[in-house]
């Protein structure tokens, strides 16, 4: 990248907030222009705030995807939105996201207060999946959110239309102030390869099992080495809390543990550009949702 221009050059945090299954990880990958965030079609894949960085020669936009909001069930909850709120904190900017083919977020109210509490920072309301709805609809529906919050935007979008993406992008850049290069140009995120390999696992553990055995799942990288032969060597553990869906996870003479082992090695090889030998085990840790010394063993808290 040539030198900035201290003068012009724009920068500053960008937090993506909302409940569960609305896009915010679908536009975090659609402004990085590469998958950084794992998307699943179930709600609540999100559990840790991911930071993906947009750097040109003019700006370098700083993007916080959250754990979507939700009525805390467990301790894990809790920190999610924890997590959720300090992403609000940090932002020079907050684009609240809400699915346009749903009825408003149940807990609306909550969320516009906390944003609310942060005075001066700008706030766009992003009206996601315009793609599923009537067109007469939109009107109606943007009246709904405006008569409650002054947004400083308000941007109809599909988070899958790059054309979408790039407009909201351009505009957020109008609104931010002029500032630092908070970060290397060619770094994308703040967060280690570990970090992206666990969530690949899990990713495909969402994908690949039902009902609660996605939520009860959670995934440490304990070996990521370098081997002389060209090959990583990746050691992960899989997380269940009861021994029934251990072997539901395992599968019949392994078959399902394969399956997310194969999915999974695939996707990382491409994102380290590397061959990759992942070996998964499972182990059980009982309730650890609800254990705080356990949430913190495997990165929650």
């Amino acid at each position: 990248m040539s030198t900035i221009n201290q003068e012009t050059f724009k920068s500053g945090y960008v937090s993506i907030i909302g409940e569960p299954n609305v896009g915010k990880s679908t536009l975090l990958n659609g402004m990085m222009g590469e998958k950084l965030a794992i998307v699943t079609p179930k709600p609540q894949t999100t559990r840790n705030r991911i930071m993906g960085i947009v750097t040109t020669d003019c700006y370098q936009l700083i993007f916080l995807d959250t754990p979507g909001i939700v009525a805390p069930k467990y301790l894990l909850h809790d920190e999610m939105v924890k997590a959720a709120y300090r992403a609000i904190k940090d932002a020079d900017l907050i684009i609240y996201m809400v699915d346009g083919s749903q009825p408003p977020p149940t807990l609306e109210a909550q969320i516009l207060e906390r944003i609310h509490e942060t005075e001066s920072k700008k706030v766009f309301l992003v009206i996601n999946k315009i793609d599923l709805i009537e067109a007469s609809t939109l009107l109606p529906i943007i009246a709904q959110y405006t008569g409650k919050y002054p947004f400083d935007e308000v941007v109809p979008i599909s988070a899958k239309n790059p054309g979408d993406i790039l407009r909201l992008r351009n505009l957020i850049v109008t609104h931010l102030p002029t500032g630092p290069l908070y970060f290397p140009d060619d770094q994308i995120s703040d967060l280690p390869e570990r970090f992206f390999v666990a969530e690949t696992v899990r990713e495909k553990v969402f994908l690949k099992t039902q009902q609660e055995i996605p939520y009860a799942s959670g995934v440490t990288v304990e070996e990521f080495k370098h081997r002389s032969n060209g090959k990583v060597y990746i050691r992960a553990i899989i997380y269940i809390e009861r021994l029934s869906q251990k072997r539901i996870l395992i599968g019949d003479r392994g078959g399902m543990i394969k399956q997310i082992g194969k999915l999974a090695r695939e996707e990382i090889e491409q994102f380290i550009n590397a061959s990759v030998f992942l070996e998964l085990q499972v182990y059980v840790k009982g309730d650890w949702r609800r254990d705080a010394r356990k949430l913190k063993e495997m990165g929650y808290a």
